[in-house]
C-alpha cells in the first residue's frame, strides 16, 4: 500500500560487531526491534529487509581500492593493520565485517529508494546512521557510509534536491565530505564543539566547497548544552534552512549520543528533547519534502537505558501512532533486557522532562550566552551563502 511506513529490519544486521568491550554494542539493535515488537508498532507499518548494497552502489560514495580493502579484512581479519582505518582500536576488524556493512548500507538504500518510487512515505533505518566512513576509509566505529550512500541513490534517481539534518552528538563529517562540492545536498549537522569531541571536525565555518559553497552548515554546541539550548538551536538553524533549499526528500540522522547518560560525549539531553527534534523532523518533513522521509539512526552508548527508548519514539512517530512519553513499558520487554544484559530497564518512555519547550530564536538573543553565540556563529558563517539574514 503507497504511503504507508516503512520499517528496515534484517536480524543479520547484529552482526555487526566489534568484539566485547567496544560501545559498539550490537544488542542496542536487537532491544530496540523487540520495543518496537512490544509496542505493536511493528503492526502500524511495513518490516521490510532490503538486499545488501552492492559493489555498484557502495561505489557511488566508496573508492574501489577502500572496498577491496574492507573485503579482505573481512575475510581475514588479522590481516588489518590500520591501513583505511580498520584493525583500529575504534574500527577493528571481524570476520564477515564487509558482508554486515554492505547489508545495513542496503537498508539505508533501500529505505530511499521507497520513499523516492512512492511505496512509502517515511522510511525508517535505525540501524544506519553510520556517518563517519570517508569515500576511502573507515574511521569512528563506521565502515560504509549508509546515510552518503542513501542520498547518492536518490541522487541517481533524479532527485535535484536532498536536505541532510544530523544530530547525533558527533559531527557528520563524512557525510558532509561526501557531498563537499554538491549543491544538490545541504548536510545540517548539529552537534558538541569539535574543541571537546571526536571527529574535532565540525566548526561553522566549515561551510562547503565550489560549486557546494553554502550547502554544508555546522552548529557547534558548548559542552554541557541541556535540552532547552540543544531544542532552541535546531529551530534557530533547520526550519529556515529548509524553506529556502526546498528539499524533495529529508534525510535525518538521530544518534541517541546527545543524551546525558551516554558515556562517550558530554551534551546533557533528555529523550524527551530528542523526541521533540524527532517530531520536528517529522513535520519538517512534510512541510517543505512532500513528507518523503528518511529516518536513521547513529550513534548511542547507553544501549539499555537510552538508545531502545529514542528509536522507539522514532518509529512510533514514522508510523503515525506516537508512543506517549508517560506510557509504562512493557514487562516482558524488561524481562528481556535483564536476561540479555543483567541490567535493570527503564519503566516509562520519558526521562521526566516532557513536554518540551523551547524559546524560539526571536524572542532574545543573549550575546552573554555560549549557547546563542554558538547558533550566531553558524548564522553567520553559512546563511548569507544561502541568501538568508544571519
Amino acid at each position: 500500500m503507497s504511503g504507508r511506513a516503512q520499517l528496515m529490519w534484517d536480524e543479520a544486521v547484529t552482526g555487526y560487531d566489534f568484539g566485547p568491550g567496544h560501545p559498539m554494542d550490537p544488542v542496542r539493535l536487537e532491544l530496540t526491534r523487540k520495543l518496537v515488537g512490544a509496542f505493536g508498532l511493528d503492526r502500524e507499518l511495513r518490516v521490510v529487509a532490503a538486499k545488501p548494497a552492492g559493489e555498484s552502489t557502495l561505489r557511488l560514495v566508496h573508492r574501489p581500492d577502500y572496498i577491496e580493502a574492507v573485503k579482505a579484512a573481512s575475510a581475514d581479519p588479522r590481516s588489518a593493520r590500520g591501513e583505511y582505518g580498520l584493525g583500529t582500536e575504534d574500527d577493528p576488524a571481524f570476520a564477515g565485517m564487509h558482508e554486515v556493512s554492505a547489508l545495513i548500507a542496503g537498508q539505508s538504500v533501500g529505505a530511499a529508494e521507497a520513499v523516492w518510487r512512492g511505496d512509502a512515505l517515511h522510511a525508517v533505518n535505525f540501524t544506519g546512521g553510520l556517518h563517519h566512513a570517508m569515500p576511502g576509509g573507515a574511521s569512528g566505529f563506521c565502515i560504509y557510509n549508509d546515510a552518503a550512500l542513501a542520498i547518492a541513490r536518490l541522487l541517481e534517481l533524479g532527485v535535484e534536491r536532498v536536505a541532510y539534518v544530523d544530530v547525533d552528538v558527533h559531527h557528520g563529517d563524512g557525510v558532509q565530505a561526501a557531498f563537499w562540492e554538491d549543491p544538490r545536498v545541504l548536510t545540517i549537522s548539529m552537534h558538541e564543539h569539535p574543541r571537546t569531541l571526536f571527529p574535532q571536525t565540525g566548526w561553522p565555518q566549515e561551510t562547503g566547497a565550489g560549486a557546494g559553497e553554502g550547502t554544508a552548515v555546522n552548529v557547534a554546541l558548548p559542552a554541557g548544552t541541556g535540552d532547552a539550548g540543544w531544542v532552541r538551536a535546531f529551530h534557530a538553524v533547520v526550519p529556515e534552512l529548509l524553506a529556502g533549499f526546498r528539499p524533495q526528500v529529508l534525510v535525518s540522522q538521530h544518534g541517541a549520543d546527545t543524551h546525558f547518560e551516554d558515556p562517550l560525549a558530554h551534551l546533557a539531553v533528555s529523550l524527551d528533547a530528542q523526541r521533540a527534534v524527532q517530531v520536528a523532523c517529522h513535520e519538517l518533513a512534510h512541510e517543505h519534502a512532500d513528507g518523503k522521509w528518511v529516518a536513521l539512526g547513529g550513534g548511542g552508548y547507553a544501549v539499555v537505558e537510552v538508545v531502545p527508548r529514542s528509536w522507539t519514539h522514532l518509529v512510533g512517530i514514522a508510523a503515525g501512532r506516537e508512543v506517549d512519553p508517560a506510557a509504562v513499558i512493557p514487562e516482558e520487554w524488561r524481562q528481556e533486557v535483564f536476561a540479555r544484559t543483567r541490567q535493570p530497564a527503564p519503566r516509562r518512555m520519558t526521562d521526566g522532562r516532557w513536554p518540551v519547550s523551547h524559546a524560539s530564536w526571536e524572542s532574545g538573543y543573549d550575546p552573554a550566552d555560549r549557547l546563542d553565540q554558538a547558533v550566531l556563529a553558524t548564522r553567520r558563517s553559512a546563511f548569507p551563502l544561502r541568501g538568508l539574514l544571519p
